[in-house]
């Protein structure tokens, strides 16, 4: 598939795509490869590039993982930080912030159906140290962002989701990772029903903006 988007309509309308996710339609291994290929191109601390990418097509282990992962949704969804609970008292984001909590829902109850689980990963070969570790993830993190574009670019969806790390260790054994492998986040992917996405509401820049001091 040839890319169609302008950059800026990329960047604004790659959304977390969730009840939109077409779980019937196979989605081939090589755009998928495609995408991760592009995502390479990303940034990584002192060019590493110690990234690693788990693609789960099989139908038993998307089962298995999406098990895990909707035991794990339940305990979030009744926590205080669930997207659903959130800006309650602020009546232009409640509503919103509802919807979000309905969609995430209905994912924690399908993930294992997605036709693709992308789950990118971080070799250490250690432990993940204690503290600040905002520059290991960022070895990462760009290309996990970058694969999601590029998925969005070649019409497929994606939803970038951590929930199933309250049990990282029961899914690394059942992908078989070895210790010092680390997942940094779940991409559920598939094409999307419907036509297209715009681009969401969001804050002012001038409430977030802050030049020079706070």
């Amino acid at each position: 598939m040839t890319p169609t988007l302008t950059t800026d309509e990329l960047l604004t309308t790659t959304r977390t795509v969730r009840k939109r996710l077409d779980l019937e339609r196979a989605v081939p291994l090589e755009l998928v490869s495609r995408c991760i290929e592009i995502a390479l191109q990303a940034p990584s601390g002192g060019n590493a590039q110690g990234w690693h990418w788990l693609v789960v097509t099989d139908a038993a282990q998307r089962e298995a993982i999406g098990d895990i992962y909707r035991e794990c949704f339940a305990r979030y969804e009744a926590s205080k930080g669930f997207a659903g609970n959130l800006h309650a008292d602020d009546p232009a984001r409640a509503a919103t912030q509802q919807k979000v909590g309905t969609s995430a829902s209905w994912l924690g109850q399908h993930m294992g159906e997605a036709p693709v689980l992308v789950i990118p990963c971080l070799q250490t070969g250690r432990p993940l140290p204690e503290g600040n570790q905002a520059g290991l993830w960022g070895s990462l993190l760009p290309a996990a962002w970058s694969y999601a574009l590029a998925a969005r670019d070649r019409g497929l969806g994606t939803a970038w989701t951590t929930v199933h790390l309250m049990r990282e260790a029961e899914v690394a054994e059942i992908l078989g990772l070895p210790e010092g492998v680390h997942q940094g986040a779940l991409l559920p992917t598939a094409y999307f029903t419907g036509e297209t996405f715009s681009p969401a509401a969001r804050q002012p820049v001038s409430e977030v903006l802050h030049l020079d001091r706070w």
